[in-house]
């Protein structure tokens, strides 16, 4: 079952967890999605094994090439951990089994199929190297509303229509949003979404936002809750350098650790299933939220505000670290592991902190933040931030790659600093989270 440090199981069955790590269980699911149930072809020693029981003798998976000899083991029946994920893998029924994996992790049953994605962004992001990916890019800052506000309750009202028309379903067929935003009292949400009339979670995770609502989106289809949800959120640059910062009038010089702060908004549609055609499965792989790590709220004492890279970067490393953990599996099991908004500096101190434990994470790192702006030419020093950063990079850039079968697994990282103007002027800290989804295309 899965422990405190890792699952159990994987220890025990190394050279099946090779088999998981690459990509097997994703076939045992497209078995499962378009041809017979495993279950019927299986040879009994297989579902004897997968269903917990005792095994004394050869097993050969023919779907993975994989022979077993003489292998003698005592499994108890897990409620987690690896025979919960071959279990799902062969189709098998879940319903008693925990969800639960180590300290922070979950695994889905019945994972969530992203079946749209939508991104809107201002004219800097849409002049980055990300710039043709996006769906829509305005050329006015403002929207067409009169404050910076209304500019980004603007703009995410657009990125939820347009994430309903790709979707090809009704405003009326989503059963929740779960949501948010920077600004106080999330009034970016709460003004751009109204006209909706959409039940909402209104939820704030900071810059890590998008991370928590797909996972709280995930865990209500998981459980039966809801058919289809909708994740969102946004930021604007002006309404954060508003609120957090200095009036832009004021012109004030920024130091070169800052970020900033992504004008976009972003939105994904989860649902039960994906209803598309054979053909068009085969053509665009679905893609599904497997699991996420929910994130702890990590202080490591940093006061400067103008560096959210510094900030951030430790909760990203406890997040990476307890799923690394949680699932026993190494950073090359995901083909990206992708930060929200960390920026140049907040990269390097991710990456050190965890090869202090062992973990080397560079050769399939990226962050949002630095794909989003070229910082040679748009003087955006250590990178983009904001909700709206990770937000627009999975819904515009990662999700079509999954689809294309570009890239097979990535562990999307949102990372969030949980600061307020009262706490920064009572001299607080900047404490950060982090919430890691795990997101495959099938």
């Amino acid at each position: 079952m899965c422990t405190e440090g890792t699952c159990t199981h994987s220890r025990l069955l190394p050279s099946l967890f090779v088999m998981l790590k690459s990509g097997i269980m994703s076939g045992y699911v497209k078995e499962k999605h378009f041809h017979t149930p495993l279950s019927i072809a299986v040879p009994q020693t297989c579902l004897r094994y997968a269903t917990g029981a005792r095994v004394k003798e050869n097993i050969i998976l023919k779907g993975c090439h994989l022979q077993i000899l003489s292998l003698v083991l005592f499994v108890a029946v897990s409620q987690n951990g690896f025979l919960a994920w071959l279990r799902y893998a062969m189709g098998i029924n879940m319903e008693n089994n925990s969800k639960t994996c180590g300290k922070q992790s979950l695994l889905f049953a019945n994972p969530p199929y992203i079946i749209a994605g939508s991104s809107i962004t201002g004219k800097k992001e849409g002049e980055g190297p990300l710039g043709r990916y996006f769906d829509q890019v305005e050329e006015d800052p403002m929207f067409g509303g009169d404050t910076w506000e209304d500019a980004e309750s603007r703009m995410m009202k657009r990125a939820a229509d347009a994430v309903i028309q790709k979707a090809g379903i009704n405003k009326d067929d989503i059963r929740f949003m779960v949501g948010g935003d920077l600004l106080g009292q999330l009034i970016a949400t709460s003004f751009g979404i109204m006209e909706l009339e959409i039940p909402l979670f209104g939820v704030y995770g900071a810059c890590s936002t998008m991370g928590e609502s797909l996972a709280i989106g995930s865990v209500l289809v998981d459980g039966g809750f809801a058919d289809k949800i909708m994740a969102i959120t946004s930021s604007h640059f002006a309404g954060a350098e508003k609120q957090f910062r200095f009036p832009l009038a004021y012109g004030s010089q920024r130091p070169l650790a800052t970020t900033w702060t992504v004008t976009g908004s972003g939105a994904v549609i989860l649902d039960k299933a994906d209803n598309r055609s054979k053909k068009e499965l085969e053509k665009e792989a679905p893609v599904c939220v497997m699991g996420a790590t929910v994130g702890r709220i990590v202080d490591y004492g940093i006061k400067d505000s103008m560096n959210m890279g510094a900030c951030m970067a430790p909760s990203a490393y406890k997040t990476i670290s307890a799923n690394l953990n949680d699932l026993g599996v190494k950073p090359e099991y995901y083909d990206k592991i992708i930060t929200g908004d960390l920026g140049y500096v907040g990269k390097d101190i991710l990456i050190d902190l965890l090869k202090q434990e062992g973990f080397d994470i560079s050769k399939n790192h990226m962050d949002c933040g630095i794909e989003m702006f070229d910082k040679d030419t748009q003087d955006t020093h250590s990178g983009g931030s904001g909700c709206g950063c990770s937000a627009i990079t999975l819904a515009g850039y990662v999700l079509p790659k999954l689809r294309r079968r570009e890239w097979k697994r990535v562990l999307f990282v949102p990372t969030g600093a949980l600061l307020s103007t009262v706490s920064f002027n009572e001299g607080n800290p900047v404490p950060g989270i982090a919430h890691a989804v795990i997101i495959e295309g099938m």
